[in-house]
């Protein structure tokens, strides 16, 4: 049997869809980048990575495809993760200081 014989569609119906699909992959900005900007420590790093999803025509889908997943941590859809949860910043690593810095 030939590969893709009997699904109707023609080399020229195949190539059109690579076509967009290749379109669609250059407006998702997280493909474009190296992905570990999604995931940093930085807060500057993490703001790069919420103004690059604010652009993105995915950015509604992947935080809904986040939220059910309940994603460890990172940015997915503009959004920054921590523990499964959206959260507003991140938290430095270490303790927490036991006396306050005046």
């Amino acid at each position: 049997m030939v590969r893709g014989e009997g699904c109707g569609m023609s080399v020229t119906d195949v190539d059109a869809g690579c076509a967009q699909a290749i379109d669609a992959r250059r407006e998702i900005p997280c493909l474009q980048v190296n992905p570990e900007i999604f995931f940093a420590e930085d807060p500057e790093d993490i703001d790069v990575a919420k103004a690059l999803c604010r652009r993105c025509p995915r950015r509604v889908a992947c935080l809904d495809d986040a939220l059910q997943r309940r994603e460890p941590w990172g940015v997915w859809g503009g959004e920054l993760f921590s523990g499964g949860r959206v959260v507003s910043q991140k938290r430095p690593r270490g303790r927490p200081r036991k006396e306050r810095v005046v």
